[in-house]
């Protein structure tokens, strides 16, 4: 399906999730977005991606918005919060499993991690589909008496019901674009609903972006990868296709992409330190005097 089906005029998303603050990555990405949105006459959405209840906190979720409206950004609609639309990725399981995709696995992180020395895109173990041979009276069993389960994809069967080539239209930071082969396989059985999550990450995303009618997805090349599966969800499911623009990434002093696990610079940290807004989008190639601030891209 093309692109301008979704809407009259380009849909773009910055989509962060509340489990830390912001840092200079996330604030590329950000200004990508609004970049993008401005040169296409676009709509821009701001999404939080907060179904991980343990992780995501409130306070966050706060200073997100804080560190967004420093840096000058403006968001039409209020925000969609994916905790509150547990219902659409329930609807979008049950499609799934009504064709027999989706299968309850009850292994471990610590199973799954003992059984497979092979890796996932992301470095994650590869899931050797030890659940996806239980008989559909052991499933039952199993679940009846309370043992726990998160649902898989069943790839294999996933491809066969898939067109033969599923391809994107990918523009990185460009306006001419390729086309991409996606390769699904590589990702195993993956997990679309984890035992206390309603949907991870690439059910989540999939489905939010066909409803929000997002019709170019800008993120960081990190999750170049993960289109794979989205563009097989959204074959699946019959859902339209965006265009992509996976981004650089900022690097710290050692060229290792800023994380929240590594603890990098925080933009409220350097709000503190008297760095203004104008410095962080002049370093990061949005215009203006950077004021000395460096920033690498890769």
């Amino acid at each position: 399906m093309r692109p301008d089906a979704f809407a009259p005029s380009p849909v773009l998303r910055f989509a962060p999730s509340p489990n830390g603050a912001l840092h200079l990555g996330h604030a590329y990405s950000a200004l990508c977005n609004e970049s993008i949105a401005a040169e296409l006459g676009g709509r821009l959405l701001l999404r939080i991606e907060d179904l991980d209840r343990g992780r995501c906190k409130p306070q966050y979720e706060t200073a997100i918005l804080e560190d967004l409206g420093w840096l000058g950004l403006r968001f039409e609609a209020e925000p969609r919060r994916q905790s509150e639309h547990g219902d659409d990725y329930a609807k979008a399981l049950a499609r799934l499993e009504a064709h027999g995709l989706v299968y309850p696995c009850f292994c471990s992180r610590a199973e799954v991690a003992r059984a497979s020395a092979a890796r996932d895109p992301d470095g994650a173990p590869l899931y050797r589909g030890t659940c996806r041979t239980l008989s559909r009276g052991e499933r039952a069993r199993r679940l009846a008496r309370g043992d726990k389960a998160a649902l898989r994809l069943d790839m294999r069967r996933a491809i066969e019901s898939a067109p033969a080539e599923i391809v994107w239209s990918e523009f990185g930071e460009g306006s001419n674009p390729i086309a991409r082969a996606a390769e699904p396989a590589l990702w195993g059985d993956v997990v679309l609903a984890a035992r206390d999550l309603a949907a991870t990450y690439h059910l989540a995303v999939t489905v939010d972006d066909a409803l929000q009618r997002v019709t170019d997805v800008v993120r960081g090349r990190d999750l170049m990868a993960a289109t794979s599966v989205h563009r097989l969800l959204q074959e699946l499911l019959g859902l339209p296709t965006p265009r992509y623009r996976h981004h650089r990434l900022v690097l710290d002093s050692t060229g290792a992409k800023l994380s929240k696990s590594r603890q990098s610079p925080t933009l409220g940290a350097l709000r503190k330190k008297g760095v203004s807004a104008a410095q962080i989008r002049a370093a990061l190639g949005f215009g203006g005097d950077d004021g000395g601030l460096s920033v690498a891209l890769s």
